[in-house]
């Protein structure tokens, strides 16, 4: 039996964002490998799976799914607590120490050590194997993954932080401030991937921008998933988010869900909606997730925009259901699972034109509308074009669910297609090459 360690060193809650979701997913599609893959590398005849993913707690603890796959929650070492988080503390909490202790004295046991991220989990992994490169002993095979933008993120999130800590700073402070904090972090996850035999990314565009360092043949495509039994179109949905949240029932309902940071282009929506009221359509903005923008947005917009604060998945899925346009400015995902989300929910998707989201629309303009600049007056043109015309808004919102069912692959095909080839052969004995960490 292949044993698999993934390293997701981000706290573990029920609001927890995608990079979390996505490999309980992975998880829970790896329980069901018994009943839905039969033969081959997983069958009877073949390696078995036994995987392990661990995320940082409050407490130590493990939830088991099946008797081969398991959650495991270790206490961070330095967790970038209240203190490193902006003043509404709404990003994810990661653990910034050089080493993890806990960590390493559980890894020898996996065969396989998967990298998601480039802080205290991926370090401590990196120098275990590098250990055991120069003692010629057999190596874990180093695997990593890329699911968020994390230098880009830090630059926006080092503004935020200097206006905490260090108010009345020039912005020019600012910029440079979060130029070497995105400088360092990008190239701290150069190193990180360089360690690794395989890499995985979740989009073409993604591909081209790794293979010219990595080299091809070291980097391959790791798509995401989509639960069509938790994310579906339903007509009672509107009617019980006008129940729980008041949300009104007599217009469009255009719905954000993420951060509410800049990184997801959220001032950029909160203008354009405003605009599209100044123009006499009435819409109405609702906004799951919470963020740096939640006030000015508040401010901004007043009664016209519903904030929800962080939703359970299942919870999230039925707000989808129940509004009409799902506009995402975003430009730093590196896939955008919500998108996939909102289309199989059966919303119109409104997009930056070539952002990585786009990847999920089969036929730009017809089944989610691409928006070319992204400027307000842009972007109130496209949700305009949309309200004004019930029947493109229809047909745009069948045409997504159409896509969705049809190209968006689910978690267990992913899996399967994705992950199993690069975990499950056997790791050969002898040194790999291990790049030094910072």
């Amino acid at each position: 039996m292949t044993s698999v360690a993934v390293l997701v060193e981000l706290l573990r809650t029920d609001m927890a964002g995608g990079h979390v979701k996505c490999w309980e997913r992975f998880a829970e599609s790896a329980a069901r490998l018994p009943e839905a893959v039969h033969g081959g590398a997983t069958g009877p005849d073949g390696p078995r799976l036994d995987l392990t993913v661990y995320f940082l707690g409050e407490r130590e603890r493990v939830e088991n799914l099946s008797p081969n796959v398991r959650f495991v929650m270790l206490r961070p070492v330095l967790s970038t607590g209240a203190a490193l988080r902006s003043a509404d503390g709404a990003e994810d909490v990661c653990d910034l120490a050089p080493h993890h202790p806990r960590l390493a004295a559980l890894l020898p046991r996996h065969d396989v050590w998967h990298l998601t991220h480039s802080f205290a989990y991926a370090a401590t992994a990196v120098r275990l194997a590098r250990r055991a490169a120069r003692k010629g002993a057999r190596t874990p095979l180093l695997v990593g993954s890329v699911h968020t933008d994390v230098p880009l993120l830090a630059s926006v999130y080092t503004r935020y932080l200097a206006e905490r800590w260090l108010p009345g700073t020039h912005p020019a402070v600012d910029d440079v401030l979060a130029d070497r904090a995105e400088t360092w972090l990008r190239r701290r996850r150069d190193r990180m991937l360089d360690s690794c035999a395989r890499v995985l990314v979740p989009t073409p565009a993604g591909h081209a921008e790794l293979a010219p360092a990595l080299g091809p043949h070291r980097v391959s495509l790791l798509r995401r998933g989509i639960d069509h039994e938790r994310f579906w179109p339903d007509d009672t949905a509107r009617a019980r988010l006008a129940a729980e949240y008041g949300v009104p029932t007599d217009r469009p309902l255009v719905l954000f869900a993420g951060r509410l940071d800049a990184t997801k282009g959220v001032p950029l929506l909160a203008e354009s909606v405003r605009r599209v009221r100044q123009r006499g359509r009435a819409v109405h903005l609702v906004m799951a997730g919470s963020g740096a923008e939640a006030g000015e947005i508040r401010r901004l917009l007043g009664p016209d925009v519903t904030l929800l604060g962080p939703l359970p998945q299942d919870r999230l899925a039925r707000v989808y259901a129940g509004c009409d346009i799902f506009a995402f400015p975003s430009r730093t995902e590196t896939c955008g699972n919500v998108v996939a989300e909102a289309m199989a929910s059966g919303l119109a998707v409104v997009l930056p034109e070539n952002a990585r989201t786009t990847q999920w629309l089969a036929a730009p303009g017809q089944d989610g509308i691409v928006v070319r600049r992204d400027d307000p007056r842009d972007w109130s043109d496209a949700l305009c074009t949309l309200v004004d015309r019930p029947w493109l808004l229809a047909t745009v919102r069948r045409r997504a669910t159409t896509t969705a069912g049809q190209t968006h692959p689910s978690w267990d095909r992913v899996l399967r297609e994705d992950l199993l080839p690069v975990w499950l052969p056997r790791v050969a004995s002898g040194r790999r090459k291990v790049a030094r960490v910072a």
